[in-house]
Order: C-alpha cells, then sequence, then structure tokens
C-alpha cells in the first residue's frame, strides 16, 4: 500500500565502487551510516541535469540494500512490503529532455544548449508502471507553475502529493554527477493518510556515450504530525539503495 512512498521519488540509480569527493559524494560514502538530512538549499526551479543525460533511456533497477536502523522501536509501514523487492531487477525507461526546447540554440557538438531536467510525468508513470503493472492506469501531474509539486492518482482511490523542498547538486568531474532532493509527502487512502519526508540521494556516472550507472539511496524521515517524530530525533527511519544500469533506447519514444 505505502510502496509508492518510495518508489515515486525514486526515478534513477546505481552503485559506484570508488571513492568520490565533495560534500554530497562524501555522504553517498557514509551510506547507511546516516544521522540527519543532507545539506540543501530551497528548491527553486528545477533541478538540472548534465547534458550528456538528455534523451530517453532503458533502465534496469535492483534494490540491493533495505535497512530499518531504529527496529524495532519504529518501523515504516511500507518497509517489509519493500523489502519483498530485494536483489529483483525491473526494467522501465526514463527521459531527460532540455527545459525549454523552443528557447535553445545548439552548442559546439550540435547539441541542445537548453539546461537539461527531467521528463517527471513520463519518468513517474513508467516507474509506477513497472511496480504495478503495465496495464495499470496510474496518472501523474506535474504543477504547471511549479515543477517541484507532483500529484500521483493511483486507481481506484489513492493519492500522493510530494513536493520537493530543498535540493542541491555536484559536478564531481566531466563524467560524475552527485544530485540529491528531499520531498514532503502526502499518501492518502481511504480512510488513512500518511505524511513524511523523502531524501534521495544519486550519484551518476558516464561509464559511456550510451550508458550511465547510478548509485540512488533513499531514506525515509517522519513527519513532526507523526507520534514517534521525537524519538526518531531527526534520523531516518528506512533506507534503501538501489544499482541501476541506463543504456540509451534505440525505441523512438514522444
Amino acid at each position: 500500500m505505502f510502496r509508492g512512498i518510495v518508489w515515486i521519488v525514486c526515478l534513477w540509480w546505481l552503485w559506484m565502487p570508488m571513492a568520490i569527493a565533495g560534500e554530497l559524494g562524501d555522504r553517498a560514502a557514509q551510506f547507511p551510516n546516516w544521522q540527519g538530512k543532507p545539506p540543501v538549499r530551497m528548491a527553486k526551479g528545477d533541478l538540472i541535469y548534465p547534458q550528456w543525460m538528455a534523451g530517453t533511456w532503458d533502465v534496469t533497477s535492483t534494490l540491493v540494500e533495505a535497512i530499518a536502523p531504529l527496529a524495532p522501536d519504529i518501523v515504516t509501514p511500507g518497509y517489509e512490503v519493500n523489502r519483498r523487492y530485494l536483489d529483483r531487477s525491473l526494467q522501465f525507461q526514463v527521459r531527460f529532455q532540455p527545459q525549454s526546447p523552443s528557447e535553445s540554440g545548439l552548442n559546439s557538438d550540435g547539441e541542445s544548449d537548453a539546461p537539461i531536467v527531467a521528463d517527471r510525468t513520463f519518468n513517474g508513470e513508467s516507474i509506477a508502471r513497472a511496480y504495478l503493472g503495465p496495464d495499470s492506469e496510474v496518472s501523474v501531474r506535474v504543477d504547471p507553475d511549479n515543477p517541484n509539486r507532483q500529484i500521483t492518482r493511483i486507481p481506484p482511490k489513492r493519492q500522493l502529493v510530494s513536493v520537493v523542498r530543498g535540493r542541491n547538486s555536484e559536478r564531481l568531474n566531466p563524467d560524475r554527477f552527485v544530485a540529491t532532493e528531499v520531498a514532503y509527502q502526502v499518501f492518502r487512502t481511504r480512510p488513512q493518510i500518511y505524511l513524511n519526508e523523502v531524501e534521495t540521494t544519486t550519484v551518476y556516472y558516464r561509464a559511456s556515450p550510451t550508458r550511465i550507472e547510478s548509485d540512488q539511496m533513499t531514506a525515509i524521515y517522519l513527519s513532526p504530525k507523526d507520534p514517534n517524530y521525537f524519538r526518531a530525533n531527526g534520523r531516518p527511519v528506512a533506507l534503501y539503495r538501489y544499482r541501476l544500469q541506463l543504456d540509451r533506447s534505440t525505441d523512438n519514444v514522444s
């Protein structure tokens, strides 16, 4: 039931075997020894990705770690459900595109010079169907006035509202990029409402022009309205790590 609290925010992943420099890179290397949230700035506009991430990608995603650091005292409702996906690979597509194609020019390589952003609607629905089934009627709507607010409807009567409140990013070198987002989520399913915060910290590595490898770490934090909020004392109550391989798609996806 609460699986969507995790996977809607988790859009891109995989493992980096080598040491990483930088504040966010250091945090990724310290996983799962996280004692609080990452350093972020207020989210304004959209998250900008490197130009080499532009395009449509065929993704193989595998959940390789699931940890409840405060168990048995505090365990989130979706933790045991998510553990069922350990070591299972899922396939879906994601897409990154110019933010304003009509206003962009071309750089020296003949590529668009417009900022690259995620197609959040396409990606959210693609990932949702990977979990719920290809015939699922799930729908994702991104606020046209605020790319950081996303509403996902899951038939028959479930809804997830996710608002990115903070983010940060680092370009470690031309082939490495680290990004983190912290989102506030409200998951509604009659008669329950579940609130939390989700951190998604991702390290991307361009292995070749047609392949990206990524290591994505997701942390779940309790909402101040949760009765266990003060017991958690700002620490994550669930941690997940995904290994993900993105291969440039040969499909003509519109």
